[in-house]
């Protein structure tokens, strides 16, 4: 039978012996340089910064002495402007670099004494680069001496051309105002339109924003934008109070959390089907506050919007009103008279107003306007309490037999004008 021998592994191979480091031959601390080499080495690198800032400007100016400043560059150092520890020692230059160093010095001195031709004498650095040839460095005079008279060139005439103002005919304005105006869509509705090339002019298509037309100029819109106007809707609501018009504040919801299917009206004649797009830029036009109740319009028609909180609206607002007076007595007439007429708001009157009294304790209001909290601060004027205020007609659209917190679509053959 054969016996196989295994040699005893010898130094590094033995198991016990240990085993260098995998990085490096060690993790010893790193020597740190005496305060005599890092002198050394601080003076070799400003040598060397020296030496080669010297041939950059031998390079660029050649036997001509560079700009004061440049020269006074090139004498220093550039680790002469940080901070220097309280101990350091001063640097420690050769003696032959700094001989060669005011060797070069005097010789710019020298130079700068003696008279110079004027011919070779060196334009101020300013000069220099506002001068030189090519079109990234180009500069043009400054204005005060660009308006000198008799001083006219290609650029002044260009300058003088997109200072005026763009001429425009007479009576023109912008196209999207003046569809707005035609009742066609909101301006930001037109603006939109006009990008897409959805609008003609004279049957020209207009696709250029901020275009100007005249009242006369016949203005026509694609079917794809009469399309996309009839797909956007209006709701009414029979907003309840605890709700806020408009976004959310103060921890109250928007009315707008109301339009759900299972708060639609079974009622509703429109035969508009409920679709979360119809939820879209769902906005309020007109206002009722927290503690008011009745008809809330929310729409995506700008054309809606306009007609109803444009500046020019005159469309009528009812209200139901229930007052209480501070005392026994009934509101006199002259305190009637003064609601329907007279009084100011924040400085600005009022328009005109129908104002009638109901029942004992109950005011109908028609408004063609629609202030902050209009119709409480008026009646405080005159010294009536309001307990409660319900709209209950915008235009020729009513309220109508709607529940509190239900809502329905506008129909088509409903109009608020």
């Amino acid at each position: 039978m054969a016996t196989i021998k295994l040699n005893k592994p010898t130094g590094a191979a033995r198991p016990d012996a240990k085993r260098a480091p995998v990085r490096g031959a060690g993790a010893g601390v790193k020597r740190r340089p005496t305060l005599a080499q890092a002198q050394s080495e601080r003076a070799e690198r400003e040598t060397r910064y020296r030496e080669r800032y010297e041939d950059q400007l031998r390079q660029r100016y050649g036997d001509r002495p560079p700009p004061r400043e440049l020269a006074q560059r090139s004498q220093g150092s550039p680790f002469d402007a940080r901070p220097r520890r309280a101990n350091a020692a001063p640097n420690a230059v050769p003696n032959e670099t700094q001989r060669r160093v005011d060797e070069a010095r005097r010789a710019r001195e020298q130079q700068e004494r003696s008279p110079a031709p004027q011919a070779s004498a060196p334009p101020p650095a300013r000069e220099r680069s506002s001068r030189q040839p090519g079109p990234r460095n180009e500069r043009r005079p400054p204005a005060a001496l660009r308006n000198r008279p008799g001083r006219r060139d290609a650029d002044d005439e260009r300058d003088d051309r997109d200072d005026e103002p763009p001429e425009h005919a007479e009576g023109s304005m912008r196209l999207s105002k003046r569809m707005s105006e035609l009742g066609m869509a909101s301006r930001r509705e037109a603006d939109e339109w006009i990008a897409k090339g959805w609008v003609r002019v004279d049957d020209q298509v207009v696709s250029e924003l901020g275009s100007r037309v005249v009242p006369g100029q016949h203005i026509t819109i694609d079917a794809k934008a009469r399309y996309q106007q009839a797909q956007r809707v209006t709701v009414l609501i029979n907003k309840p109070i605890g709700y806020v018009s408009g976004q959310a504040e103060d921890g109250y919801e928007p009315a707008v959390v109301l339009v759900t299917p299972g708060n639609q009206w079974r009622e509703d004649r429109s035969g508009t089907r409920f679709l979360r797009d119809h939820l879209r830029s769902l906005v309020p036009a007109g206002r009722l506050d927290i503690d008011s109740v009745g008809l809330l319009v929310l729409t995506q028609d700008g054309r809606v919007a306009k007609q109803l909180i444009g500046e020019d609206s005159a469309i009528e607002k009812e209200y139901l009103v229930r007052v209480e007076s501070g005392s026994t007595e009934r509101l006199p007439d002259s305190g009637l008279a003064m609601l329907r007429h007279g009084l100011e708001l924040d400085g600005e009157a009022l328009k005109p107003a129908h104002v009638e009294w109901v029942n004992d304790d109950q005011l109908r209001f028609v408004l063609t306007e629609g202030k902050k909290r209009q119709i409480r601060r008026m009646c405080e004027a005159v010294g009536l309490k309001v307990t409660g205020l319900k709209r209950v007609r915008i235009g020729q659209v009513m309220l109508g037999d709607l529940p509190v917190g239900q809502w329905r679509y506008l129909r088509m053959d409903e109009s608020f004008a």
